[in-house]
């Protein structure tokens, strides 16, 4: 699903600094794979380039057969919004709309599907949030949040899921909780998921571990 060849990005500065150096990995169709490290080992940094939220230094990425660092930046906004999916640690959702209109957001904005309100009750059904469409964030537990954030990841059913630190602000029984809903959405649908993380109970969830250390792929379990 995703090929990474000789991928590096430097920040400009006296001296300038390496973030990521010479990294080339291959992330499979339908895996579930978990970035670990140290903070400061570029982590983030390495899912940011993933996601087209940044751009390298130098490097390749080929996702699903797309070298998507040649597209111009209109065509890596239209290819983020149709084929990737992306949960943050801080959940960003918009204070004043529900959990349905949240989750629909980006299917109305990509203006494909007409039916993107039924689908987006259809992917809160299968977070486990069916009985709470109409309710605000602020009306919402921090479990039920980063649920709502994953629905709307979901919505225009993307090929990977970019999960940056989604269980940094969650207690061990809600981190649980979307941990196992991405081992469903792996298993049940076959979702290629890529998820940034420091909790080492995390591990278990995934089929590969990447371990970064100061902007080096350390070792894969």
């Amino acid at each position: 699903m995703i090929k990474i060849e000789n991928l590096k990005k430097t920040y400009p500065g006296k001296p300038p600094t390496e973030a990521l150096k010479n990294i080339s990995f291959n992330v499979e169709r339908g895996e579930f794979l978990a970035v670990m490290g140290r903070s400061g080992s570029g982590k983030s940094t390495f899912l940011h380039q993933l996601g087209l939220i940044d751009t390298p230094t130098e490097g390749k990425i080929i996702i699903d057969s797309v070298d998507v660092l040649s597209l111009s930046e209109s065509e890596k906004t239209k290819f983020r919004l149709r084929h990737l999916g992306y949960v943050f640690q801080e959940y960003a959702l918009i204070p004043e709309l529900t959990a349905w209109e949240n989750t629909y957001l980006p299917a109305r904005a990509l203006a494909i599907d007409k039916n993107y309100k039924t689908r987006a009750k259809e992917v809160l059904e299968i977070v486990g949030l069916s009985h709470r469409l109409n309710h605000f964030p602020h009306e919402l537990s921090g479990g039920e949040q980063q649920r709502v954030a994953i629905a709307r990841a979901l919505i225009n059913k993307p090929k990977i899921l970019f999960a940056d630190e989604p269980t940094a602000n969650l207690d061990s029984i809600s981190s649980k909780v979307v941990l196992d809903l991405f081992q469903k959405l792996k298993k049940e649908f076959k979702q290629t998921i890529v998820m940034v993380t420091h909790e080492p109970e995390d591990k278990a969830y995934a089929d590969r571990i990447l371990w970064m250390k100061d902007g080096l792929l350390e070792k894969i379990e």
